[in-house]
């Protein structure tokens, strides 16, 4: 195998192919890129059983062939090369790397004991525009669990239909969901899936600079494509709970909250907290304010009080600091306004937002 490739279109081949190769397993080869060359591209392939990724780019191919080396250690080295073509070539089980005055021998691994790409053929899937899945993945995948007695929550659950797009988390002590208009008219029904997490990260990660992507459904495993690349992943096993029950169809206590001030107040409370202690969260009614405070045994007391606008009584409920944490981490700079509703001072509080993209986010208490 010969060919010749720019630095740069090799360096960001083996950045997005990456994703797949494995750093813990005791087989060196899913820690390996195999790159075949033919027809003027050449395609890279990783993979670790559980996901597999595939790009393609173009390339002067002298000699067809397949090839498979390091894909960290191959990585480095593209990276590190100046903006000039990069030669490769094969010979006796070796890759032969040179760029104008640099020149780099690594051993390769045989082509034949690569895991094979898998083959699919997809049964549903829907394209999506990757900015407005990206900004709504981000919102919500802190929420999934990371439980591996319940794998099922692991997932981001995705649903397409009626020009809408909605996607929900949860760990069973919290629930993340968000929604938008999207335009579905190519569809035909509804589109639902739950998709593991770290899968949708890295997909959307490696073709961020797509207009859009595509997921679909081929057994047991999800696809992403998006113009040269291809993702492959598990599907998670077993029906997604019905998380929409959980949210409650009414409320005694609703408070309007700026997100800028709320923000700021809960940063400077949370300074002496820990992640696992509570916030207390006090409304006054009459005065119309939220006093946010945090007591720590070791660390001390810290305490802030905003202005709001509050129906209902007021009363005091708390909710753990890592919790609030990424409910102000997903809202973002586009929100200004964030409205807490409650059916008692001792039930489940929920967040609501509304802009292009609606978010709501569903807490449980602390005891305090």
């Amino acid at each position: 195998m010969k060919f010749t490739v720019s630095q740069d279109s090799l360096s960001d081949a083996l950045s997005i192919v990456s994703k797949g190769t494995s750093g813990t397993s005791t087989l060196p080869i899913l820690s390996c890129v195999l790159i075949k060359a033919e027809d003027g591209l050449i395609e890279l392939q990783t993979s670790n059983y559980t996901t597999s990724v595939r790009h393609r780019i173009a390339a002067h191919v002298e000699e067809a062939g397949q090839l498979v080396v390091p894909c960290k250690l191959l990585s480095s080295i593209a990276k590190a090369l100046p903006d000039a073509p990069v030669h490769i070539e094969s010979v006796d089980r070796q890759a032969l790397i040179s760029c104008e005055k640099s020149n780099f021998t690594l051993s390769a691994l045989d082509p034949r004991d690569f895991p094979e790409f898998p083959v699919y053929a997809i049964e549903a899937g829907v394209e999506l525009p990757v900015g407005i899945l990206s900004e709504m993945v981000a919102r919500v995948w802190r929420v999934t669990s990371k439980d591996t007695v319940r794998p099922i929550l692991g997932g981001v659950h995705t649903t397409v239909g009626n020009n809408t797009l909605t996607l929900a988390a949860t760990d069973s002590m919290r629930l993340a969901m968000c929604d938008t208009n999207v335009e579905t008219s190519s569809l035909e029904g509804n589109f639902e899936l739950n998709i593991p997490a770290p899968a949708l990260n890295d997909a959307l990660s490696i073709m961020a600079s797509a207009p859009s992507i595509f997921i679909g459904v081929s057994g047991k495993q999800i696809v992403f494509e998006a113009g040269n690349t291809c993702y492959v992943a598990s599907r998670l096993e077993g029906e997604y709970p019905n998380v929409r029950q959980l949210i409650p169809a009414d409320c005694v206590v609703r408070a309007k909250i700026d997100v800028e001030a709320f923000s700021a107040a809960f940063k400077r409370v949370a300074v002496i907290a820990k992640p696992d202690i509570p916030v207390r969260f006090t409304i006054d009614a009459d005065a119309g304010t939220l006093t946010l405070t945090v007591i720590s045994a070791d660390q001390g007391r810290a305490s802030e009080t905003i202005d709001i606008e509050v129906e209902g009584e007021g009363g005091t409920i708390a909710f753990k600091n890592s919790f609030i944490h990424d409910c102000l981490s997903a809202l973002g700079h586009q929100e200004k306004e964030i409205t807490l509703e409650l059916q008692s001072y001792s039930k489940m509080g929920v967040f609501k937002s509304y802009d292009k993209v609606n978010y709501l986010y569903l807490i449980m208490p602390m005891r305090v």
